[in-house]
């Protein structure tokens, strides 16, 4: 098991560097998206290509930081029911839906993914749109994130069923909330720096 947890933590770091990383994807799209609103009123011209590195860029974002969303156990749930079952009941819960919904779906997707972006890469396919780009960097991300995803599910597993056997803390994988007091301090905090 000791393997198992260490993997587990290596998967969790590799995914929170991608997830923190990609998040300046976000950046970056705004500040094209403005450029090119102001080129396009200004200047009255535009370009497809721009538009496109967008889509990229929100592609980048959704796909690659869906991991880091599950690591961060911020993922939609419901909670109505079973947040009043005991942590065990919720573990259990948590191993089941990893087991039986996530991995398969992420499994089948990232199956048909991978010949899905051999074949653009292969073809050296190009949007269809006017000054558009290649497309295979786009329909590389499917597979990558969906692996990523995948791995993030085993790391999930892992931690929870160390955590059944007492060798992991149920903070290795709860979703922590911030106190008001926390937030507070984070607001001093950011404001002394300014």
């Amino acid at each position: 098991m000791s393997f198992l947890l260490s993997l587990s933590r290596l998967i969790d770091k590799i995914n929170e560097k991608i997830g923190l990383g990609v998040s300046w994807a976000l950046l970056l799209s705004v500040l094209i998206c403005t450029g090119n609103a102001l080129v396009r009123y200004t200047f009255n011209t535009s370009s497809n290509a721009w538009l496109e590195i967008q889509w990229y860029l929100f592609a980048a974002i959704f796909l690659l930081a869906t991991s880091y969303t599950l690591r961060r156990n911020e993922h939609v749930r419901i909670d109505v029911i079973a947040g009043h079952l005991s942590k065990r009941t919720q573990v259990w819960i948590d191993i089941f839906g990893f087991a039986f919904f996530l991995l398969p779906m992420a499994i089948i997707i990232l199956y048909y993914a991978v010949p899905y972006f051999i074949t653009s890469f292969q073809e050296q396919e190009v949007s269809s749109n006017a000054g558009g780009l290649i497309v295979w960097p786009a329909k590389i991300l499917i597979p990558i994130g969906f692996l990523q995803l995948t791995l993030q599910g085993f790391s999930e597993i892992i931690k929870r069923v160390g955590f059944l056997q007492g060798k992991v803390d149920a903070s290795a994988f709860e979703k922590h909330a911030t106190t008001p007091e926390e937030e507070i301090e984070a607001i001093k905090a950011a404001n002394k720096i300014n």
